[in-house]
């Protein structure tokens, strides 16, 4: 009986200590940096993004979710501010959907191409619009995500030069109030298509173009039922690679500028790899018999940013905004 009672006091003790040495064990864990986008795993930004965490990786264990397999796209900006995730790549659409000011970062024609996006979210106008999300959503946005420029793909060899060539173009446009409204900014008639149908919308002709960046209408094989592409750069295409401010505020100084670094570095990358993937694209459509040209892209700007002033979108923007992001040089 004495020795099964010393047997037990041991292991009592034992237990004790370890439960007593436990906090400073958990206290060396790296903190969890669980990130979400709608992006696959075979997408160029994919590879950025990892290596982003193996940059940061000696400070967090980054563990990366594509394909939506965390979080469906639309959500993610929830989840952040529920606390179930500490990073995403959020849509500026999503983000404008509760700060309406950002709506006129989501328009037509604001911005001129990808070193444009980078130059305003990293000068004063971005300063701002950043500051909105922090204060407002608890979001630290660290840089946009470059993921191509979306281009009109039509069916008939009308040669288009101005808004007005679009008139009658039932133009395929994703679902939402917001993609009509850039349809018609187009001077087409926009028509909500689900991607998944498009293919056979433009063959049958229920559509008579749709807008995507070159590479998705590549890979999509939208080029055999389409007879030319017409290069507005109507709009854009990025996303905004955002941390918690719970965990960016939890930062040295020296912390988030190293940070900062890793996230401009291999987004970099991305970009760089968006960008000669779209010239390829140029080539590979010619090849394929298409005419692929510039339209009149002043015109198009002007009568789309018209468009959009006059929208109820517009009575959101910040006074003066507009005017600014376009002197970003």
């Amino acid at each position: 009986m004495r020795s099964f009672t010393r047997r037990s006091v041991l292991a009592a003790g034992a237990a004790s200590a370890a439960l007593l040495s436990a906090p400073a064990v958990f206290a060396q864990a790296k903190p969890k940096l669980r990130f979400t986008t709608v992006a696959t795993e075979q997408d160029i930004r994919a590879e950025s993004f990892k290596a982003f965490g193996e940059a940061v990786k000696d400070r967090y264990d980054f563990e990366a979710f594509f394909g939506g397999n965390l979080f469906k796209q639309g959500t993610e900006l929830v989840a952040m501010q529920r606390g179930n995730v500490e990073m995403a790549n959020l849509s500026p659409q999503d983000i404008s959907k509760q700060i309406p000011a950002w709506s006129i970062l989501t328009s037509a024609y604001l911005f001129r191409d990808a070193d444009h996006v980078k130059k305003t979210f990293d000068g004063p106008v971005g300063a701002e619009f950043k500051k909105m999300a922090r204060d407002q959503l608890g979001v630290h946005i660290l840089t946009p995500v470059y993921f191509g420029t979306r281009q009109v793909n039509l069916r008939s060899t009308k040669k288009i030069n101005t808004p007005a060539d679009m008139a009658g173009t039932k133009l395929r446009m994703p679902p939402g109030e917001a993609w009509q409204l850039l349809g018609e900014a187009m001077g087409a008639n926009p028509t909500p298509v689900a991607f998944a149908e498009l293919y056979t919308a433009l063959q049958s002709g229920a559509v008579d173009g749709q807008d995507n960046p070159l590479p998705t209408s590549r890979t999509m094989k939208f080029h055999e039922v389409t007879k030319q592409f017409v290069l507005t750069n109507h709009l854009v295409g990025y996303d905004c690679f955002s941390v918690s401010t719970k965990i960016w505020d939890a930062m040295s100084p020296a912390q988030q500028q190293a940070f900062q670094a890793a996230a401009d570095r291999s987004i970099a990358v991305s970009t760089a790899k968006h960008l000669a993937q779209e010239k390829e694209m140029v080539d590979f459509f010619k090849a394929q018999g298409l005419e692929v040209y510039s339209p009149n892209v002043a015109a198009f700007r002007e009568s789309a940013q018209k468009k959009y002033l006059a929208s109820a979108l517009a009575k959101d923007w910040p006074k003066g905004m507009l005017e600014r992001i376009n002197a970003v040089q």
